[in-house]
């Protein structure tokens, strides 16, 4: 790939979950940022909750969502950015009538830690057991498939 590019979201490669939503990464692995789009549909999560070693940014463009954060709820919408600094514990619920559309950014590589929160545990957004790996956190739940989100044609780029 060159040092420089441009990609349309909607000609990204999608992949799918049924408990998790919808992604698509924009920066390819082995860079050193991570940026993806992600869609949430209401009532599920985007991720199980977790604080990474490195700092992240989340940045809500379409519909709302509910934030899980150290332990705390707290609903977002439509241009509300979240910065999480290194050890921020956090998740997100889609939430409202539709999906929501966020852009999401972090530092590559690091830790990361799944704890376990009765807030998070609420939303069936936290691992059952606390433990550093993703393999562990994310066994008793469905893979992830390259598709496209159920919501697609609702979503902004397709307008």
């Amino acid at each position: 790939m060159p040092d420089w590019y441009v990609r349309n979201v909607a000609d990204g490669e999608w992949w799918v979950n049924e408990k998790f939503g919808a992604e698509c990464f924009l920066v390819p692995s082995g860079s050193q940022v991570g940026v993806r789009v992600l869609v949430l549909e209401p009532g599920k999560p985007s991720t199980l909750y977790h604080r990474e070693s490195g700092q992240e940014g989340f940045l809500v463009i379409e519909g709302e969502c509910l934030l899980i954060v150290e332990g705390e709820e707290r609903g977002l919408r439509r241009w509300d950015y979240l910065h999480c600094a290194p050890g921020t514990t956090h998740s997100f619920v889609g939430a409202g009538d539709g999906p929501c559309v966020m852009v999401t950014v972090g530092a590559r590589g690091g830790s990361i830690h799944y704890s376990r929160d009765e807030a998070a545990l609420a939303h069936d957004a936290a691992a059952e057991e606390e433990t550093d790996s993703v393999d562990e956190a994310y066994a008793p739940f469905p893979k992830w498939e390259s598709d496209r989100p159920a919501a697609w044609d609702d979503l902004p780029w397709n307008r």
